[in-house]
C-alpha cells in the first residue's frame, strides 16, 4: 500500500509553530528538533497506517473520521482525518490542553494553555506549574 501525503491544516502549521517557540524560548534547540522528529516519525506512520489513530475525539466531538496520534517524547496528539489521497491534519494539540475547545479553534476555553508549561530539564518531558 502506497503512503498518503500528510497535509497540515493552517491550524496545525501553528499549533506546531507555536510549540516549536516554546521549546526553544524554555528547553533548548536539541528539544525543538527532537520534537521535529518526532513529529516526523508520526507523519509517516499516520501516512502509511491512517487507521493506526485513536478515534476517542471521533465521537466526543461528533466528527466522524477524526483520529488522533500521540508524538512518542512529547506531550502532543496530532488530530487528523484520512482522506482518500491524503491525511489531513487538523491541529497538534497539547494533551494538557481542553482538546474538544481547542479542536473547536477556541483556546480562550482551554483551562491549560501549552505556554504554561515549565520544562524541568533538556529532555522532552514537561510537567505543570
Amino acid at each position: 500500500m502506497k503512503s498518503k501525503d500528510v497535509i497540515p491544516r493552517a491550524l496545525a502549521e501553528r499549533d506546531i509553530n507555536d510549540a516549536l517557540d516554546f521549546y526553544l524560548a524554555e528547553a533548548s534547540r536539541k528539544v525543538a528538533l527532537g520534537f521535529i522528529d518526532a513529529l516526523e516519525r508520526a507523519y509517516r506512520l499516520i501516512g502509511e497506517r491512517p487507521d493506526a489513530g485513536s478515534s476517542r475525539y471521533a465521537h466526543e466531538l461528533d466528527l466522524p473520521g477524526l483520529r488522533g496520534w500521540p508524538l512518542r517524547g512529547y506531550p502532543y496528539v496530532v488530530f487528523y482525518i484520512a482522506r482518500e489521497d491524503h491525511i489531513d491534519v487538523w491541529r497538534v494539540l497539547h494533551t494538557a490542553s481542553d482538546i474538544p475547545a481547542w479542536m473547536a479553534g477556541d483556546p480562550s476555553r482551554s483551562e491549560t494553555a501549552p505556554t504554561k508549561l515549565r520544562p524541568f530539564s533538556d529532555e522532552p518531558c514537561f510537567i505543570l506549574p
